[in-house]
């Protein structure tokens, strides 16, 4: 017999991650002290920021609580990261609950990731970590990331009203985190059918409802659409890994100390502008999200404007002097798996349109982009 000369359809790989997910409206103090005692706790350390101290003490009411740590910061410094599992391990705790944002949940995470400890997550914002194994630490400037099942919450536990306080600009930066964990997925080392479906369906969530919340921040309907639109965001680039965006937010947030959620917002669209001319299947996504297969581009920009988001790196604190540096550091970061070559150059000039807050363009593909389309 001779072997078959011709090759099958590759093969799909999907890893899936397990947790159990609350969506509630009003409820999170019933469902918090529902899924503790579900866990078997009785040692339960609280990790929330000074400013939603008095939240966390009312969700959590009814739960067995040996302390509360505050010392949250965004990016998760390494001393931070010292102080939270010597909190652990003072209080012998038996789990970490977390209520906040995702600096609070990545904080939580920081300790599991040693200890071991499950998560029980109570989300503030749309950040999405709560649904992804993936942890970041930040020491001298430079974040570290990583994938452990460890750092997964056993639950999420949801409430859209938890999020009424929340200021129109910062519900808007993170909900456009949010997105882009979808369109990342569409790229990300681990693309596949799965998770773009599901970010698809994230985006066309996050895109329909976002401005709902800017019209009016009371639309409790709206904010539970959103945190669906999140979690399906989260649950697709937990899958698909961190894809070029990410990458390049993670570099800066790390070694400027950006604001987080709305370095996301101002990066994604100059990321798609670079990433969309080669990637096909991820215009036909975006496209088919938000309900414009002939420009997808155009579509995004469009929703920006009707969000109205922060539009450059300088006003969130990147000096125009660091773009060179700024640029050495992400080029070291670019993913294997992206749809198309990445110049320094043309990292250079997309840094510096972020950075000034010039509209986001399509970047042509040069007879550099030797790479396949995707």
């Amino acid at each position: 017999m001779t072997a078959a000369t011709s090759a099958g359809p590759s093969p799909v790989v999907y890893e899936s991650w397990g947790q159990r997910v609350v969506f509630g409206s009003g409820t999170a103090r019933e469902d918090v002290a529902a899924e503790v005692a579900g866990l078997g706790a009785s040692q339960v350390l609280v990790i929330a920021a000074d400013g939603e101290r008095a939240l966390a003490e009312d969700i959590c009411e009814d739960v067995p609580v040996v302390a509360v740590f505050g010392e949250v910061r965004p990016h998760v410094p390494a001393e931070v990261a010292e102080a939270v599992r010597a909190a652990s391990r003072e209080h012998a705790a038996d789990l970490l609950l977390s209520v906040g944002g995702g600096s609070t949940t990545g904080t939580a995470k920081a300790a599991a990731l040693t200890t071991g400890l499950p998560i029980l997550a109570v989300p503030t914002t749309y950040a999405g970590s709560e649904a992804t194994p993936v942890w970041g630490l930040t020491e001298d400037g430079h974040k570290r990331t990583g994938t452990d099942p460890k750092v997964l919450p056993r639950v999420v536990v949801y409430d859209a009203t938890l999020m009424l306080s929340l200021p129109t600009r910062l519900s808007v930066t993170s909900g456009l985190n949010a997105l882009a964990h979808c369109v990342d997925a569409w790229w990300a080392p681990r693309h596949n059918p799965i998770s773009s479906a599901l970010a698809v369906e994230g985006v066309r969530s996050l895109a329909s409802s976002l401005p709902r919340i800017v019209a009016d921040g009371q639309d409790v309907a709206a904010r539970r659409d959103i945190l669906f639109g999140t979690y399906l965001g989260a649950v697709a680039f937990a899958g698909a890994g961190s894809g070029l965006h990410h990458k390049v937010c993670h570099v800066l947030g790390g070694a400027y100390d950006l604001e987080h959620a709305a370095l996301h917002s101002v990066a994604l669209p100059h990321v798609v502008g670079l990433n969309l001319p080669a990637a096909p299947q991820a215009a036909r996504h975006l496209g088919a999200a938000l309900g414009d297969g002939t420009d997808p581009f155009a579509a995004l920009l469009d929703l920006y404007a009707r969000l109205e988001p922060p539009s450059s790196l300088g006003e969130l604190g990147l000096a125009e002097q660091e773009l060179d540096p700024a640029t050495d550091l992400v080029m070291t970061q670019v993913p294997d798996s992206n749809p198309r070559r990445v110049t320094h150059h043309q990292m250079r000039e997309l840094l510096g349109r972020a950075c000034r807050g010039d509209t986001p363009v399509l970047v042509p593909l040069t007879a550099l982009d030797t790479k396949a389309h995707r």
